[in-house]
């Protein structure tokens, strides 16, 4: 797996603002209404967030490979790498969303269900943002010592040809 990049994630974000801006200004005309956001949204982002954090606090020591450690097993190791990736991607495109709702419902926010849909959408956005950034930290503590080695010439996870098996 190759680490995951910033500008990936910005451009995840991007697609899905101007889908959320999209969808706002379908809604509005089409059913003359506002979008409804609930602020649980916005929890339940929270709290994924927040159990992130505790899964790569109580997994980095295990990671980090000290003699005398004990140590996590491989397959959680890489479940851990593909959920860290997974969820700075979902962080990404949820607050791109988010983010887009937020800004179509800035013509709304002369109304009292209007700042509350807005705010709503920020907060959720803005918990997307945090998801984002524990995937990255999660991420960059899994890689292992020269995962990303230039100087190989390999990419992460390509190993050597043994017999038509390979060591990756």
């Amino acid at each position: 797996m190759t680490p995951t990049r910033i500008r990936t994630l910005l451009l995840i974000a991007v697609v899905l603002l101007a889908v959320g801006w999209a969808v706002v200004a379908i809604v509005e005309r089409l059913h003359q209404r506002l979008l409804p956001v609930s602020w649980t949204a916005a929890a339940a982002l929270v709290l994924i967030t927040l159990g992130l954090l505790v899964w790569g606090l109580l997994a980095k020591p295990k990671l980090q490979r000290k003699p005398g450690r004990p140590r996590l097993d491989p397959l959680v190791a890489a479940r851990t790498a593909a959920l860290a990736m997974a969820a700075s991607r979902t962080g990404a495109a949820v607050a791109g969303f988010y983010g887009g709702v937020a800004i179509g419902l800035l013509d709304s926010l002369d109304t009292p269900a209007g700042r509350q849909y807005a705010a709503a959408a920020g907060a959720a956005a803005l918990a997307s943002i945090a998801l984002s950034a524990v995937g990255l930290w999660l991420e960059s503590i899994c890689r292992l010592p020269g995962d990303g080695d230039e100087k190989s010439g390999k990419s992460p996870g390509q190993g050597t040809n043994h017999g038509g098996r390979s060591t990756a």
